[in-house]
């Protein structure tokens, strides 16, 4: 078993990762010339070079079979990569993979074998060298749902927001898409009421009290002008509260009490939200694209 000591000086040479590393040294007799260069020639070192890279462009995809489904969100640093036929293969193959294993966490999830006997931290490393590119998986959920409940989904056409939903059975499946569409366009943060945050209401709410003093409000009327401000935020922000946008006469739980049904687990994935976004270099993605075809 190759010792620390190696591993890191091989670690220096190569900028592999640490589980790299000590299979190069193990697979080569720890050898550290001979373990560099099976890393290069497994495109690792490439990989590990774009490691630091940031990736915001990418896919969102959705997996259901039976009572068991997928929402996965997979990266690439730029749209032609994303958009190419390869990186589309390349997605099926992780989301299937990921699927099968039925893991719970990312570590996991990477160490989930592909239809090409390789693991997903394999191929999209050797994704990564080829194109030149970071290709990642960023998050995933499963869920498993009961016997009498249904799943609703919509994925936008760019493919770049996605939306679950779980819903009590009874609601048709024109229904459960049309909620799962309003989730994808209007981006409610919570379910209901209940699933808000409570760190993030508590943080929300002095704001609100410190625009309402901002704005000069007599003291004997702000607490009442902020517990209004809030009640409107909720309705903003919660799924079942917000206003359907096919009939804002209704809310959405009023629209899915029509259809003898509600919801009870939502999810949304946009790609690249909360990473924040370098200029893109036109240059890299044209070239990146010719590697592709």
């Amino acid at each position: 078993m190759a010792n620390m000591d190696l591993i890191k000086k091989l670690r220096g040479m190569t900028q592999a990762g640490v589980m790299d590393a000590k299979k190069a040294l193990e697979e080569n007799d720890d050898d550290l010339d001979k373990a560099a260069q099976w890393l290069r020639e497994k495109g690792i070192v490439k990989a590990a070079k774009k490691a630091s890279a940031v990736a915001t462009e990418g896919t969102v995809k959705v997996m259901i079979r039976g009572d068991k489904a997928l929402l996965i969100e997979i990266n690439s640093q730029t749209d032609f990569v994303a958009m190419s036929d390869k990186f589309i293969e390349l997605s099926n193959e992780i989301t299937q993979a990921i699927f099968d294993a039925n893991t719970t966490t990312l570590n996991e999830a990477l160490k989930a074998k592909t239809t090409s006997g390789m693991t997903v931290e394999e191929v999209c490393t050797e994704f990564t060298a080829r194109i030149g590119e970071k290709t990642a998986v960023r998050r995933f959920e499963i869920i498993n749902k009961k016997s009498d409940e249904v799943f609703a989904h919509y994925v936008h056409n760019n493919n770049k927001i996605g939306v679950l939903l779980v819903l009590t059975n009874g609601s048709s499946e024109t229904a459960g898409h049309d909620v799962a569409m309003h989730a994808a366009a209007m981006n409610p943060k919570f379910l209901n009421q209940n699933d808000v945050d409570q760190a993030w209401l508590a943080n929300e709410t002095k704001i609100l009290k410190e625009q309402t003093i901002a704005e000069g409000k007599p003291a004997d009327k702000a607490e009442m002008i902020v517990k209004g401000r809030v009640k409107k935020m909720l309705a903003e922000v919660c799924l079942l509260d917000q206003q359907f946008f096919k009939d804002p006469t209704k809310s959405i739980q009023d629209f899915l009490k029509s259809n003898h049904s509600t919801a009870i687990k939502y999810i949304r994935y946009e790609v690249g939200e909360g990473i924040e976004k370098k200029v893109n270099d036109f240059a890299a993605e044209v070239a990146a694209q010719m590697k592709i075809n």
